[in-house]
C-alpha cells in the first residue's frame, strides 16, 4: 500500500489550530510527509453583522470579499511553523466538512489531520465539520481531544493500539494500521471486544468475570487468524464489556499514542465499532485515527 506522503491540516485560525500545529509538524516529520493547510469559506455561516452587509450588496460580492479576507489571513497564519516553500494553501467555499473530504479526494490527500472542539459542549456534540469528515473522506483522519493552548503528545512515543470489530472491513482497517505504524516504526498491539452490557457486567463477580469465555476464545482465534493473513505479528487482547469503555480504558494502559478504529467506507457497513465511532472521537482522551 502506498505510503502517507500527503497531509491535509484543516484550519479555522481558532487558538485551537495553533495549538495542533506543533503536532502536525511532528506528525508530518515523523511520516516524512509534506502538509497543506485548507480552509474552506462558509457564506452560510456568516454571523449577523456580516449578514447585514447583504442588505446593501449582493451576496456574490459579499462571499467574494470574505474569500480575499480569508485567502489573505491563511496565506499568513502559521507561516513560520509552515513554509509558505515547503507547505501549500489551499482555499475553498462551501461547505467546511463537504468541501474537506471533496477537496482531500480531488487532491489524493494520505491523511487529515484535525482537532475535535475542546470546551464544556464537547460532550455533548462531537462537531460538524468534524462528524461530516468522518462520513465522507476517502482516507484516515486523525483527530486529537486537547487544551486550548497544549498540543497532544507527539507520535514518537511510538505505542498505538488498533481496535478490530472482526467485520469485512477489518482487514482494511488492519492493513492500514500496519502501513502507518510501520512508517512511523510504532508498536502496534491489537485488541478486539467481546461486546457485554454495564449490567451484565456488573452482575459477574469474582475469577468468572476474569475466565475468557468461549466467544472470547472464538474471537481470539478470528483475530489471530486476520492477523496472520495481512501480516501483522503483534501483542492481541481480547477485552470484555461496553465497547467504548473497554477500549478507552486499554488505550490508557498502554499508554497508547493512538487509538486507531473502523469507520464506513463508501456505503459499506463495518460492524459494531461504525455506530460507536463518532462517540469514541468526540469522548477519547487521546488521538484517533478512524480508517
Amino acid at each position: 500500500m502506498v505510503p502517507i506522503r500527503k497531509i491535509m491540516f484543516p484550519v479555522d485560525f481558532s487558538i485551537s489550530c495553533v495549538a495542533m500545529s506543533a503536532y502536525v509538524q511532528r506528525a508530518a516529520k515523523l511520516l516524512g510527509a509534506t502538509v497543506s493547510l485548507v480552509h474552506v469559506v462558509n457564506p452560510a455561516a456568516f454571523d449577523v453583522f456580516e449578514a447585514l452587509e447583504l442588505y446593501e450588496r449582493p451576496m456574490s460580492e459579499v462571499s467574494e470579499d470574505h474569500k480575499v479576507l480569508a485567502g489573505q489571513k491563511l496565506h499568513s497564519f502559521l507561516k513560520e511553523e509552515f513554509p509558505l516553500v515547503e507547505c501549500s494553501r489551499i482555499l475553498e467555499s462551501g461547505d467546511a466538512g463537504t468541501r474537506i473530504g471533496e477537496i482531500a479526494r480531488d487532491e489524493k490527500f494520505d491523511l487529515i489531520i484535525m482537532p475535535t472542539h475542546a470546551g464544556r459542549f464537547r460532550q455533548m456534540l462531537l462537531g460538524s465539520t468534524v462528524a461530516k469528515v468522518l462520513d465522507d473522506a476517502p482516507c484516515p483522519v486523525l483527530t486529537s481531544k486537547h487544551a486550548q493552548t497544549i498540543a497532544p503528545r507527539p507520535l514518537e512515543h511510538r505505542e498505538w493500539l488498533c481496535a478490530i470489530d472482526l467485520s469485512r472491513y477489518a482487514e482494511h482497517v488492519l492493513r492500514t494500521a500496519k502501513r502507518i505504524s510501520e512508517q512511523a516504526r510504532a508498536n502496534l498491539s491489537l485488541i478486539h471486544v467481546v461486546k457485554e452490557e454495564s449490567q451484565a457486567a456488573s452482575n459477574t463477580l469474582g475469577l468468572e468475570k476474569d475466565r475468557p469465555t468461549k466467544e472470547m476464545r472464538e474471537a481470539h482465534e478470528r483475530l489471530m487468524k486476520s492477523a496472520n493473513e495481512v501480516g501483522i505479528s503483534a501483542a492481541t487482547r481480547i477485552a470484555r464489556g461496553p465497547v467504548k469503555k473497554a477500549l478507552l480504558e486499554a488505550a490508557a494502559e498502554f499508554d497508547a499514542d493512538v487509538l486507531i478504529i473502523g469507520r464506513t467506507s463508501d456505503g459499506e457497513s463495518a460492524g459494531r465499532l461504525r455506530d460507536l465511532t463518532y462517540s469514541i472521537v468526540r469522548d477519547s482522551p487521546f488521538p484517533v485515527l478512524s480508517v
